[in-house]
């Protein structure tokens, strides 16, 4: 602790920003080590809040060979200090993001790292060929989908069936990969190394962890795919622990940490953990200026840290 008041309340959210602690991550460089978590970002929506521009990364919603329509409502409740969501990676598919949003997010400057979703090796195989020739500068693969071709269990919960995944991704493209790992497995460590193994370029955790409300009145779960995803500020010791074990485990992996940051505080914790940059998600969705903001925060506890704040720029990590 021990810092006083925030000015960054007073930011403005649409006025250009020359930050002056960048980070860098997998080689490339992040104006800000602030970015959006993936599923929580719809440009048409967030760019009503915030210049997406301003911050360090946008990760988009996750990209699928083919649209999906995602779960049956009820798709979301409330949870103490959080919420759980099934909304099922609802998005209208790679051809249409190629053509839409992907132009839009370059046209505006921002460093994009586009997440890919799949049902099997198959679908991750489909987008990242389509996504290897354009203008995405990052990949995200989000290893956490029910797979198919895995028994319908998450990918990313074997990591012999992980690295392998990854291995035949990481032969598919030059462009920097990130692996998101699920924090639903007993040593997130040992997927950590199996995506490292595959040839990752770096690591984003955690996803969310599976999580269920019940409707009192009926006895039944309030979700309609009955359990969902876990996130929110309750999350966020967890999220800290996986990051800090990763980072013992792999001490040269680039590490994006996500979960439950709604403050540049919040996002700190993280740096100190171990993580080169972080991802600020369900925030949003209680104040959709959130990563910008804590993006702001982050700017002026860093400005008080100076030995972070070199180590970030040379994109190296927090070392204990």
């Amino acid at each position: 602790m021990g810092d006083g008041p925030m000015n960054a309340q007073t930011f403005d959210p649409f006025e250009p920003y020359d930050y002056r602690h960048g980070s860098v991550v997998a080689g490339l460089r992040w104006k800000n080590p602030v970015g959006t978590a993936s599923g929580t970002f719809k440009l048409d929506a967030c760019g009503e809040y915030y210049d997406v521009s301003q911050l360090g990364a946008i990760s988009t919603k996750g990209v699928s060979p083919v649209p999906w329509e995602g779960n049956p409502t009820p798709r979301t409740a409330e949870s103490p200090s959080g919420m759980v969501n099934a909304v099922g990676l609802q998005n209208p598919g790679v051809d249409h993001y190629l053509l839409d949003e992907l132009p839009k997010l370059k046209a505006l400057d921002a460093l994009v790292v586009t997440n890919v979703a799949g049902h099997s090796d198959e679908d991750y195989a489909q987008v990242v060929a389509k996504l290897a020739q354009s203008e995405a500068d990052m990949l995200e693969i989000n290893v956490s989908c029910p797979n198919v071709t895995h028994g319908g269990m998450s990918v990313g919960t074997d990591p012999i069936a992980l690295e392998r995944l990854v291995r035949r991704l990481r032969g598919m493209t030059d462009k920097p990969m990130i692996v998101k790992l699920t924090p639903n497995v007993t040593d997130i460590a040992e997927t950590a190394r199996a995506a490292a193994d595959g040839g990752a370029d770096a690591l984003s955790l955690i996803n969310t962890l599976v999580g269920m409300r019940l409707d009192t009145r009926t006895g039944r779960p309030i979700i309609a795919n009955v359990t969902g995803g876990v996130s929110g500020p309750a999350i966020l010791p967890i999220a800290l622990a996986c990051v800090w074990k990763v980072r013992r485990a792999l001490p040269d992996m680039p590490i994006i940490g996500i979960g439950g940051i709604s403050s540049g505080r919040d996002a700190l914790e993280f740096l100190y953990a171990g993580a080169n940059a972080v991802e600020v998600g369900a925030a949003a969705l209680v104040d959709p200026q959130a990563p910008v903001r804590v993006a702001h925060e982050l700017e002026e506890l860093l400005d008080r840290r100076p030995r972070l704040a070199d180590a970030l720029e040379k994109g190296q990590a927090w070392q204990q």
